[in-house]
């Protein structure tokens, strides 16, 4: 190994939230820890809604400073195309994501950990011992850091991460485009709104994820990743966010273009494989964002802090093969929601018209969480009453997938 060349225990690809719950989980560890980052600096540009339930921050044993919120909130609102609304109380934060990730990766410095900015991996290649065995890897890539040479890597690099793009992970992760804006003078109640409203967002939703100050985001998921910007437009034009200005510059409904932020989200669950020799992925990396809204900070803060544990158990052993590493594969596994129910009520919920969705809708309590057997069956005997063909068009699965999207089950 030359002089030239940095050695460390554990690469980390990305700083987003699972690259910095990673960072910081195996600086704690006692692992010489290297995080590198694309950009040039941690939390921009920010990729998603921003928002964590309270129930992750103690899940996470988390310690959030009070610089990093933006606003404590009760839930969610779910609201339907008939303005039908049904509530998700749970409390949590809208995070400043920026501000939030900057500082998960200031704890894992302060833990000793070294963060590389515009850093970006291009090469992977793994060196193995006289027994074949995997032994190191030999990292290159843009930037002065490099070359690196470490016992085991971390990809939180996002949904078309590092490893997926050098290495053979398994299947392909389909994506849904994300775009949102920040806007002015958006008044609310301390809920996090998300419509299902199909005209507005085909095949996905439309969200307010409120801020203190009258501040916004005002965003939506679609798989018409061509139309996502004229459907965001349409939606902002036709309710009560119309002329309420954006952070930079004045948003006008009159077609004046402003460049909205947001990004890909994974959308067809886990990759069929999260670990191989040396590696584990986290994160959107891995697939990992709950599948009816999206949510996918808990996930990646989860599946960091479990790699790190995961690969730091591995090196006492002195074995980083993929066997070895299957201990974080049956982790999650044991922890996570059943994504396949939540996919097959996702489905059969983009499967309802407009008037279905709603009249379904009606038959709901105004609280989702926590349905009692008897209430579930309560709503079975309505929805018989007032629509029984919605029966034959699952609408089981979708009281299901609605119930798996709470804090508990890493929705939010």
């Amino acid at each position: 190994m030359g002089e030239a060349v940095q050695q460390c225990d554990v690469l980390i690809i990305g700083a987003g939230p699972g690259g910095g719950s990673a960072g910081l989980h195996a600086s704690r560890a006692g692992l010489k820890t290297i995080i590198v980052e694309a950009d040039p600096e941690v939390g921009t540009p920010v990729h998603c809604g921003e928002c964590l339930s309270h129930l992750a921050v103690q899940n996470l044993d988390l310690e959030i400073p009070d610089h990093v919120k933006a606003l404590d909130v009760k839930g969610i609102r779910v609201i339907f195309p008939d303005g039908t609304k049904k509530l998700l109380t749970e409390e949590g934060y809208v995070l400043e994501k920026h501000l939030f990730e900057r500082w998960l990766c200031d704890e894992a410095s302060k833990e000793g950990a070294t963060l590389l900015l515009h850093h970006k991996v291009t090469s992977m290649k793994r060196v193995f011992n006289s027994q074949n065995q995997f032994s190191y890897w030999e990292i290159e890539g843009k930037g002065e850091g490099f070359p690196i040479e470490c016992k085991a890597v971390i990809d939180a690099s996002g949904v078309a991460g590092a490893a997926s793009k050098l290495l053979d992970m398994g299947t392909e992760v389909e994506v849904i485009a994300g775009f949102q804006y920040e806007m002015l003078d958006v008044p609310n109640d301390g809920y996090l709104d998300f419509y299902l409203w199909p005209k507005y967002s085909p095949h996905g939703y439309v969200w307010m994820i409120p801020k203190e100050g009258g501040r916004a985001n005002v965003g939506l998921v679609t798989t018409d990743k061509k139309g996502a910007i004229k459907y965001l437009n349409s939606f902002i034009e036709d309710t009560y966010l119309d002329g309420k200005p954006t952070v930079n510059p004045p948003w006008r409904a009159n077609g004046i273009k402003v460049r909205p932020f947001g990004g890909t989200i994974p959308i067809s669950g886990p990759r069929s494989r999260t670990v191989d020799d040396g590696v584990i992925l986290v994160g959107d990396a891995a697939g990992f964002t709950s599948p009816l809204f999206e949510g996918g900070s808990h996930l990646a803060l989860w599946s960091g802090r479990q790699a790190a544990l995961t690969v730091a158990a591995a090196l006492k052993k002195g074995d980083l093969s993929e066997s070895s590493l299957m201990a974080y594969e049956r982790a999650w596994k044991k922890k996570f929601p059943p994504y396949h129910k939540i996919l097959k009520g996702k489905t059969a919920l983009y499967e309802l018209t407009d008037e279905e969705m709603s009249i379904m809708a009606h038959c709901l309590p105004e609280e989702l969480g926590n349905m009692s057997p008897i209430q579930k069956f309560g709503i079975g005997l309505k929805i018989m009453v007032t629509k029984p063909i919605l029966m034959t068009k699952r609408v089981i699965p979708i009281l299901l997938s609605f119930g798996y999207s709470r804090a508990k089950y890493f929705g939010w």
